[in-house]
């Protein structure tokens, strides 16, 4: 158990990579606290995984200092934090609608951003953390312009935060996952046909010939989250399945 006696928080920590992140640190002896939007669903993972669970909307400011001071307050410093929270939703550049964009961008990047903001001074010195980003903010797929940038504007910010926290030694990195089977893909607006068609096609794509799941990107942040990563900072972890790869060939 690596993470004995650390005190970690996973934001979006209700479902999907999330939960099984906030599962996997709790495994290896971390308490945790989960957060998310939803009240109810918040309540039921945090009871099926034993750990803390506080409402809270990483889209609004106030909100993500409300946690910051309720963390604070009832656990003290924070040696890991995953921030994790976040939307997908498609659409073409040519009718892609101010709502749409700023729904994204607003809890993908601003709210992501802010998150680190406020909890800095709550972090212990040698903390970890780590973004949830995804290999979308650098593959050009179609109909994702907006999702792409602010998953490469999170790239940004974990290269800039890693010098400015350095001094602190606390690290700051990024999981990329590529296709990975979690609920959010039922909430990216496809009808049941057009969605199984592009889990079909993606996953002819892949060179593994299969979605990743959250466990396994869950193991990956624990990683960096440990002792074991004390010398990586700064630095994006990709974890696809190899449909970055693009061979010329194949």
């Amino acid at each position: 158990m690596k993470l004995v006696g650390k005190i970690a928080v996973v934001t979006g920590g209700n479902s999907g990579i999330g939960y099984a992140t906030a599962k996997e640190l709790a495994s290896e002896g971390a308490k945790v606290i989960i957060t998310g939007r939803d009240k109810e669903s918040v309540q039921k993972a945090a009871s099926d995984l034993n750990v803390v669970g506080l409402v809270s909307d990483q889209g609004n400011l106030e909100a993500i200092k409300k946690l910051v001071g309720h963390v604070q307050g009832q656990f003290g410093a924070v040696d890991i934090l995953f921030i994790n929270a976040g939307v997908v939703s498609f659409s073409p550049l040519e009718s892609a609608t101010e709502e749409h964009f700023d729904e994204i961008m607003t809890i993908n990047f601003k709210g992501a951003y802010f998150t680190l903001s406020k909890f800095i001074p709550v972090l212990k010195d040698g903390a970890a953390v780590i973004f949830l980003s995804s290999v979308n903010a650098t593959s050009g797929m179609p109909n994702t312009s907006a999702y792409a940038a602010s998953k490469a504007a999170v790239h940004s910010l974990v290269k800039v935060a890693s010098t400015e926290l350095a001094m602190r030694k606390i690290r700051v990195n990024a999981v990329s996952p590529g296709p990975i089977d979690t609920p959010i893909f039922g909430k990216v607006g496809l009808d049941e046909a057009s969605l199984q068609g592009f889990a079909t096609a993606m996953q002819q794509r892949i060179p593994l010939h299969r979605f990743g799941n959250s466990a396994e990107v869950a193991k990956l942040v624990s990683f960096l989250a440990s002792d074991d990563a004390l010398f990586i900072t700064g630095a994006e972890y990709v974890i696809d399945g190899g449909i970055s790869v693009n061979p010329i060939l194949g």
